[in-house]
């Protein structure tokens, strides 16, 4: 079935989509320990990249990697969900998008780690 919001351009398709997009992190938050967790994350490495960084280019780097978290952890947490709407069922199928998922996220962090080590030593 189709959205009845699908059709709606302009203004009104802005609307509606920031709307979703509210629903969406409200429902990550309410729902998903790790996105809270990194939320609290970005409360704290924002400022401080915003007060360590030597250059406005060192800054966006810092705040890119922390916000790039926060967005691969959105999309983790949507495959999850889309999973276990499928099938509650132990399937190997299943683990491989939630364990490619859990990758993305790891790999996300690693590159903060990285990024904030190379900005910060170097």
């Amino acid at each position: 079935m189709e959205s009845p919001y699908k059709g709606k351009t302009g203004l009104r398709r802005l609307i509606n989509a920031f709307g979703y997009s509210m629903a969406g992190l409200k429902a990550a938050y309410t729902n998903e320990d790790a996105f809270r967790q990194e939320v609290l994350m970005t409360i704290v490495l924002v400022p401080l990249a915003l007060y360590l960084g030597e250059s406005g280019i060192a800054k966006a780097a810092m705040i890119a990697s922390v916000l790039l978290v926060v967005i691969v952890e959105l999309l983790n947490s949507s495959i999850e969900a889309t999973v276990d709407r499928i099938s509650l069922e132990n399937h190997m199928l299943a683990k491989r998008a939630k364990d490619i998922g859990s990758a993305a996220v790891l790999i996300s962090l690693i590159n903060l780690a990285v990024v904030w080590l190379l900005i910060l030593l170097g």
